[in-house]
């Protein structure tokens, strides 16, 4: 089948596909027992096709992105596993194009399906991390067994189609959106947080800029008029570090002693180097190891103080200011998708 160019006929498929499926589903039953799925032998055959995704990549909203994976968990359905594995497997597959693609798990772990990742197909990736630590699979996982929706984290984009897991210096933050097929597996792709752009007006994310330029006028700030008054400053949440959109920042030592904050000024002065976020990832380590190795993205749950401290995933920016502290901010999921994406207990 030829790739078409036409997006938005792709797009208004990919609607009524997701419209007609839905998010959940009991599907076909074509997998294997809960908890012990594999990749099924493949067939010639791809079954019905909802559409070609040609030129889903690139800046494309957060909107777009969700109907693609939709979509394609209408046509998994229709089409049988089968069918549809041996689809998401294929790097020139109608569900390929460039940095965005489909991807498949069983709800044990088992990667099924991967364009990109074909020697992994069939192993465990449960206990997959990202490059600073964030638990990938698990947080994926318990998304789409709560009906689907959006994620974040880092990964590395593919070099003339392969993925490098060990090139820590590739990854880069991405949003993803996972959606399950049936109680026995579920799919998803994403889009690295460059691209999605906003859907009235087309320009990219304003709020990862503003954090990034946060963390450097900090950054600026404490090296010019000292510690004690970049502590002060950041800790006041009516100050210079508290913006218009509610970004703050929050500054450590190396030890994960926390230094200043406007929102914890009760834990000011502990050791938090142990805490751990919704998904038992150890945050502060991960933040502390990022600006000990000259700063960068980490992405981590957090308590949103804007949504009655709900747990969040987040995606932080952080910069060593000496060899005594750091700083660092970020970015709540909800501000890019602009969904309530409080992360159920």
């Amino acid at each position: 089948m030829e790739k078409r160019a036409i997006f938005f006929g792709f797009l208004i498929v990919m609607l009524v596909a997701a419209f007609s499926a839905g998010c959940t589903s009991d599907g076909e039953a074509n997998g294997t027992a809960h908890g012990n799925t594999a990749p099924p032998e493949t067939t010639g055959d791809k079954g019905v096709m909802p559409g070609e995704p040609a030129g889903l990549s690139g800046n494309i909203t957060v909107g777009e992105l969700m109907s693609f994976v939709s979509g394609a968990a209408g046509y998994a359905k229709s089409a049988g596993m089968v069918n549809a594995l041996n689809e998401f497997g294929d790097p020139d597959g109608e569900f390929s194009s460039g940095d965005v693609y489909i991807y498949a798990y069983g709800f044990n772990g088992t990667l099924l399906a991967h364009p990109y990742q074909p020697d992994l197909v069939g192993t465990d990736r449960s206990d997959w991390t990202d490059a600073r630590g964030f638990p990938f699979y698990k947080a994926s996982a318990y998304t789409a067994e709560n009906g689907g929706g959006f994620v974040a984290y880092l990964y590395p984009k593919p070099d003339d189609g392969i993925i490098n897991e060990s090139a820590k210096g590739d990854y880069a933050p991405k949003i993803g959106c996972v959606m399950p097929v049936d109680d026995e597996w579920w799919i998803g792709s994403g889009l690295y947080l460059s691209d999605p752009v906003d859907s009235d007006t087309g320009a990219a994310p304003a709020a990862t800029a503003e954090m990034i330029s946060l963390v450097e006028s900090g950054v600026e700030y404490a090296l010019e008029n000292g510690n004690e008054a970049a502590f002060e400053a950041i800790s006041d949440k009516k100050g210079l570090f508290v913006d218009e959109s509610g970004h703050y920042l929050y500054a450590y030592d190396y030890n994960g002693t926390l230094l200043a904050h406007p929102y914890l000024t009760d834990k000011i002065g502990q050791d938090l180097i142990d805490h751990e976020g919704a998904f038992g990832e150890k945050d502060i380590q991960m933040l502390v190891g990022a600006a000990q190795e000259g700063g960068g993205y980490v992405v981590f749950s957090w308590p949103n103080p804007d949504n009655g401290d709900k747990p969040e995933i987040k995606i932080g920016y952080v910069l060593p200011v000496d060899d005594e502290w750091w700083l660092g901010s970020g970015v709540y999921l909800s501000e890019i998708t602009g969904d309530d994406e409080s992360i159920p207990e």
